[in-house]
């Protein structure tokens, strides 16, 4: 993740940006996905096709998993794992599938963990609340 104002290289989770102080994802001179220099009027980056506003901007501290989605298909299949390959789980998403959720241990886990939004995709971030 880059810094909107200066272009510099964040740290995961950065709340403000270490070069230049500015709030994260303040800023509009650079693609906070690719670092790519942009100008104010952009909505998308050029470089990497990120948008930067409306329905379709990305924040990069959320998933774009929904969380209520990942626990209804937790809930209802969540023995096969499918809830773990909807968040790009992949590989403990087959060991759940091979083992049935850990004989339900594993689903009945998960399922509280997304209810309480302690449930992460596969970067780490956690799961979007609309």
């Amino acid at each position: 993740m880059y810094c909107r104002n200066c272009g510099k290289k964040l740290q995961p989770n950065s709340s403000y940006c270490v070069e230049c102080g500015v709030q994260v994802p303040h800023g509009n001179q650079f693609c906070f996905n690719c670092g790519a220099q942009t100008k104010p009027e952009q909505d998308v980056c050029l470089k990497c096709g990120v948008s930067f506003t409306g329905k379709g901007a990305v924040n990069p501290h959320e998933s774009d998993k929904d969380w209520l989605t990942a626990l209804l298909l937790a809930i209802f299949v969540g023995s096969l794992g499918v809830h773990r390959f909807y968040v790009g789980k992949i590989g403990t998403g087959i060991a759940m599938l091979f083992t049935l959720g850990g004989c339900g241990i594993w689903t009945l886990i998960d399922v509280i963990m997304i209810a309480t939004g302690d449930f992460k995709d596969d970067m780490g971030r956690p799961l979007k609340k609309d």
